[in-house]
């Protein structure tokens, strides 16, 4: 039973980073921007946590740094896209490609770095229950924040008049215009605010889920990201569940392996990679359900005036 605690509270643990990223991109593309990004924009957060932390010794600095490295990111990538009309997708992808160099060149100093020790974090009384509480009540209080925020976003992109305003955007930017809205203002707002918790991801990575910094160490988890938001058709609660199934396939190999499987650890590791392209592979078998939640100007440019 032990075995199987540990293996759901690395599931909710892993399932974190991949949720906060693809709530991110969803808030991108609830506005009608695609950004491939996020994999050098998760890089780039990791490291300006990580040495923020090792400089300052706040965590919680650490994390806000990212954000900020995450939110820069995302601006000058909204600026180009959104202002001077470059193609979404080569810029998106010029950013990831950016954010993997720039990041290896800065941390070449950080990778013997070391942090000081994690604070634990336990509930009151949960915390000491058998198997649940290790389970469920001893994790990252950014784990239940990240719940809180699925809440908030689904409460703000339905229950809201600014939401409804971000979701016509994506919709129909030119009816927008034409009562009035700041089109273009309203994009580059929500993809600062996407790359913030990209960002977010990127730096609970390097100094809470695994603290130390490697070249790479998020290791495709930007793409998973962003395949998620389509799994999930762009609904946040669905981003938290499939994040989640998710954790669960990357966390399996370890518990696999634990178990004694004799499985090549290579075969293993391609497991998230797997089930990313068959969820991606099964979804795209209905094109017409995928337009129906698509936001109809999912990476069209905006002409005002046109």
């Amino acid at each position: 039973m032990e075995s199987y605690a540990l293996l759901l509270g690395s599931t909710l643990s892993a399932g974190t980073v991949l949720a906060i990223a693809a709530l991110g991109l969803l808030i991108n593309e609830k506005a009608g921007i695609v950004n491939l990004g996020a994999e050098g924009m998760m890089l780039c957060a990791a490291i300006a946590a990580f040495a923020t932390v090792v400089h300052t010794g706040s965590f919680t600095l650490g994390l806000l740094a990212g954000m900020a490295a995450g939110a820069v990111l995302a601006a000058l990538f909204g600026v180009l896209v959104i202002w001077f009309n470059t193609n979404q997708y080569a810029t998106g992808l010029a950013l990831s490609l950016f954010g993997v160099g720039f990041s290896a060149f800065v941390g070449i100093g950080y990778v013997q770095a070391k942090l000081p020790d994690t604070p634990k974090f336990a509930w009151p009384v949960l915390g000491d229950l058998p198997v649940v509480g290790q389970a469920l009540f001893r994790l990252h209080p950014l784990v239940y924040l990240t719940v809180v925020l699925v809440a908030l976003m689904v409460w703000f992109l339905y229950r809201t008049r600014a939401g409804l305003v971000l979701r016509s955007v994506g919709e129909s930017p030119e009816s927008a215009h034409a009562l009035g809205y700041p089109v273009r203002g309203i994009r580059l707002g929500a993809v600062a605010a996407g790359g913030a918790l990209c960002g977010l991801a990127g730096a609970y990575i390097s100094t809470v889920y695994t603290p130390l910094w490697v070249e790479g160490m998020v290791a495709g988890r930007g793409w998973i990201a962003l395949a998620l938001t389509t799994f999930a058709t762009w609904r946040p609660a669905r981003v938290l569940l499939g994040a989640y199934l998710f954790g669960g396939v990357t966390m399996l190999q370890f518990h696999l392996q634990a178990t004694g499987v004799q499985v090549a650890s290579q075969l293993l590791s391609m497991l998230p990679y797997v089930a990313t392209i068959v969820v991606l592979v099964l979804i795209s078998r209905n094109p017409a359900w995928i337009r129906a939640n698509m936001p109809a100007a999912l990476g069209k440019p905006f002409h005002p005036g046109s």
